[in-house]
C-alpha cells in the first residue's frame, strides 16, 4: 500500500482494506518481540551456565515470535519511503520528513497559484487591451467562446451517465 494513501487499495484487487486490522497483529508482534529482546538482553548481561536453558528458551521465543511477525506482516503491503528509514537510521524522527513534504508541498502551491494569477490577470488585461482594439472580434470571440462552453458542458454531461442512470466520476489523479 502506499504510503500517502492510507486505506487505499494493497494489490487485492483494488479494493480497500483496513488498514487498522492488518496493521494491528504485527504491531502487537514487533512489541513483544521488543519484550522478549529485553529479556534476552537481561539474560545475556548475566550469563552463567545455570541460565544456559533460560538463554535457549528465549531465543526459541524470540525465533518463533519473528515467525508470527513474518506471518502477520503477509496481510500489510505498506510501503515507507526510504527517506523515512534513513531518518530513523540517522536517529531523527520520522515526522521530520512529513513536516517537510508538507512544507515542499505548500511551497509549490504558492508559486503555482501566483503563476495561475498571473495568467488570470494576463488574460483580463489582454482581452481589455483586445476590445479596446478590436470591439468586433471579441465580441464575436466571447459569443464563440460561450456556445463551445455550453456544448462541451452537454457533452461532458451525456458522457458522464451510464445507462443504469449512475454518473461517471472522472478520476483526479
Amino acid at each position: 500500500m502506499d504510503s500517502q494513501n492510507p486505506g487505499g487499495s494493497a494489490g487485492n484487487g483494488g479494493t480497500p482494506i483496513d488498514l487498522k486490522h492488518t496493521v494491528d497483529p504485527v504491531s502487537k508482534s514487533i512489541q513483544k518481540s521488543l519484550g522478549i529482546l529485553h529479556q534476552l538482553h537481561c539474560t545475556v548481561s548475566s550469563f552463567n551456565i545455570n541460565s544456559q536453558l533460560n538463554l535457549l528458551e528465549r531465543v526459541n521465543s524470540l525465533v518463533g515470535e519473528l515467525d508470527q511477525m513474518q506471518k502477520a506482516a503477509q496481510n500489510c503491503d505498506i510501503q515507507v519511503p526510504l527517506e523515512v528509514i534513513k531518518l530513523i537510521d540517522d536517529g531523527r524522527n520520522p515526522d521530520e520528513y512529513t513536516k517537510d513534504i508538507i512544507n515542499k508541498c505548500i511551497q509549490r502551491n504558492q508559486i503555482t497559484k501566483g503563476k495561475s494569477e498571473a495568467f488570470k490577470n494576463f488574460r483580463k488585461q489582454l482581452l481589455e487591451e483586445l476590445e479596446l482594439t478590436f470591439p468586433e472580434e471579441i465580441e464575436a470571440y466571447r459569443e464563440l467562446r460561450s456556445v463551445s462552453a455550453a456544448e462541451l458542458k452537454k457533452q461532458s454531461q451525456a458522457q458522464a451517465s451510464l445507462p443504469n442512470g449512475d454518473v461517471k466520476v472522472k478520476s483526479e489523479h
